[in-house]
């Protein structure tokens, strides 16, 4: 616990953070953490400025090397050169104040940069700031230009080094390992991000110098997202309802839209966003209206050629079911949630996004009848099994309510709804999380399955001795669906399963057991949709009498940063849940209205495949490899 008070309150007591020293305090607020996730953030900045280069027009390759001690990098583009003439203002050369000044760039106008990926002026100068050492070597007006800097600082003034012929810039950074838990990055992590960049930008040629393997990957794919969605779909193992591509490549003086996307057999959807090459996680209002005017052309297809199955009811999600999309937007003035710009929230990409792709898919439909017939067939198969599933299970709890509550696990706390509609489980962590959760909840809609510790590492065992634990035959009993070849998602007694644990090395790796199991035994829960993983928060902090919570270091930062210099705030960070009492955890992570739900989808099979052989399986070889090679990952993933 943190606390701050003061007696007196003075001019004295006021703090004046100059430079880049907000960076180095509170480097959370700006790459998200100081994990792996975050330590990757600084390298996909600096490749960002590259790729906005390629964007303004005037580079064509960038070349991402990852040196042999794994903890440095350096990314060169042959692009036009940071300018290194001394800036008018600052009165100090242009790269210098680009490099160790927030907010510093050519991009908050189009005079240089149209459309750009860094927006905020904060990318290179934040990698500067948490960086042992920076090593700028610019290329143009005829000359070699070199400056080095130290944590943000300049270790001397830019230097002309030598006549040289062509132009560029290249960025040299190790990160800075006070900063940073860990400083090795990871090779197939960077490859994979050039990867995805490269099928954004068709034409732009990635190279990655991958030193520690003595590997070396160009990437380049002309088609662009033509190419990628035909990747995403093979790497899911995805069948296609239609050979046809869907494709809309449509730039205006709002934005640069391009769509591609097909139906798949697969009963998920999945839906890949980019804002200027960025990738939007979290979506946004371009992709929100992306899944509006797919469903409005739907609609307006059905209803124009008096489409109306019989006994069955067309919904949004059924429309949607098992279509795959690469949806990549280009905006001169994007508005990002975060500096980590996960989320696009400009209000007017929605209806933008909805006026391009309506009009083009009906008018596609209307001339491709036969492929349409195929898709709408598709669509009514997923509107039958949705109400056959519905169905199903209502008939299952009418006739054996009173025989399966008798058998269900004494440790199960259920709810009070016989629907599965509108009930949620909860599978927790020890007896004293789980009384906390059955206190918090809402006993009409939410039952409580505590476990006893760590549960069986399924992986590489065979179903006969799986079925022998007690931990995994209770949770069977509770799905009620069976399990393996006998699984029946229709029998399922919730709606939602969702894995509430502590945010500690235990919690982690009794999610990861858990995963595994759903993985290797009840796929179709993941498929359909159906398994969540909660998100508590970590930290309670207090400001006078008023309560904010926070998942995260980065959200903790940022609280803390907001409060004004005259307040003191205190500071909890919860060990585990069941340092939580009964309403905190209702408010923060048991009430639909207010918490946070994390859906467990799988991107690539047969990567998901290979992920649990390592983590998990018999082989200790496989362990060792990722320990060693890919120590990175050790703050997330729990060895």
């Amino acid at each position: 616990m943190a606390t701050a008070t003061k007696s007196k309150y003075t001019g004295s007591d006021i703090e004046v953070l100059e430079g880049l020293e907000p960076v180095r305090k509170r480097p959370s607020m700006y790459i998200g953490g100081v994990d792996s996730r975050g330590l990757h953030h600084l390298l996909w900045e600096v490749v960002d400025n590259s790729v906005d280069e390629f964007l303004a027009g005037e580079c064509t390759q960038i070349t991402v090397t990852l040196h042999k001690d794994g903890t440095s990098c350096t990314v060169t583009d042959n692009g036009r050169g940071i300018p290194v003439d001394k800036h008018p203002k600052m009165k100090k050369s242009s790269l210098e104040v680009i490099l160790t000044t927030l907010h510093a760039g050519g991009k908050f106008s189009d005079k240089n940069y149209a459309r750009s990926g860094g927006l905020h002026g904060v990318g290179s100068s934040v990698v500067n700031a948490l960086s042992n050492k920076m090593v700028a070597t610019i290329h143009r007006d005829g000359h070699e230009w070199k400056q080095s800097y130290r944590r943000g600082k300049p270790s001397g003034p830019v230097k002309k080094v030598k006549p040289f012929r062509g132009h560029g810039t290249s960025i040299y950074f190790e990160p800075d390992d006070t900063i940073f838990r860990r400083t090795n990055f990871n090779s197939d992590t960077i490859r994979q991000h050039l990867e995805d960049v490269a099928y954004i930008h068709g034409g732009l040629k990635f190279v990655f110098k991958d030193e520690p393997k003595d590997e070396v990957h160009e990437l380049s794919f002309p088609k662009g997202i033509e190419a990628y969605i035909e990747k995403v779909i093979a790497d899911g193992g995805r069948k296609t309802v239609h050979e046809q591509l869907f494709k809309v490549d449509k730039d205006d003086s709002t934005a640069r839209v391009e769509v591609v996307l097909r139906w798949t057999e697969s009963t998920d959807e999945h839906i890949r966003s980019y804002v200027n090459g960025i990738r939007t996680h979290a979506g946004g209002t371009h992709e929100n209206g992306l899944k509006s005017g797919l469903t409005k052309a739907v609609r307006n297809y059905m209803e124009v050629h008096s489409f109306k199955p019989r006994g069955v009811t067309i919904t949004t999600d059924d429309i949607r079911e098992g279509v795959v999309a690469i949806l990549s937007v280009f905006h001169g003035d994007p508005m990002f949630q975060g500096q980590t710009k996960e989320r696009l929230n400009n209000p007017e990409m929605t209806s933008h996004v909805d006026g391009l792709v309506r009009p083009v898919l009906e008018n596609w439909l209307n001339n491709n009848p036969t492929l349409a017939d195929a898709i709408l067939g598709r669509i009514v198969l997923a509107a039958r099994a949705r109400m056959a599933s519905r169905d199903a299970v209502k008939e299952v709890k009418r006739k054996s309510v009173t025989a399966r509550r008798t058998n269900l696990p004494g440790k199960l706390v259920d709810c009070q709804s016989r629907s599965s509609g509108d009930s949620e489980l909860f599978i927790v962590e020890g007896d004293s999380a789980g009384g906390t959760a059955v206190m918090g909840r809402n006993a009409a809609t939410q039952a409580v399955l505590p476990l006893r510790g760590k549960i069986l590492n399924t992986e590489s065992l065979a179903l006969s001795k799986i079925l022998k634990n007690q931990e995994i035959n209770d949770l069977v009993e509770t799905l009620g669906t069976g399990i393996g070849p006998n699984f029946d998602i229709h029998r399922l007694r919730y709606s939602r399963v969702i894995l509430l644990m502590d945010a500690d090395s235990d919690g982690y790796h009794i999610s990861t057991l858990l995963l595994t199991f759903f993985f290797r035994h009840m796929p179709d829960l993941i498929r359909q949709g159906n398994l969540y993983i909660a998100q508590p928060p970590l930290f309670r902090i207090e400001i006078g009498k008023k309560t904010q919570y926070a998942q995260t270091d980065a959200e903790k930062e940022e609280i803390l940063a907001a409060v004004p210099a005259n307040r003191s705030a205190t500071v909890l960070r919860f060990k585990g849940l069941g340092e939580m009492n009964s309403a905190q955890l209702r408010e923060t992570t048991l009430d639909p209205t207010a918490r946070v739900l994390l859906r467990v989808d799988v991107d690539s099979q047969i990567e998901a495949d290979q992920t649990f052989h390592q983590l998990l399986g018999k082989d200790a070889s496989e362990r060792y490899k990722v320990i060693m090679e890919e120590a990175s990952f050790a703050d997330d993933v729990d060895l």
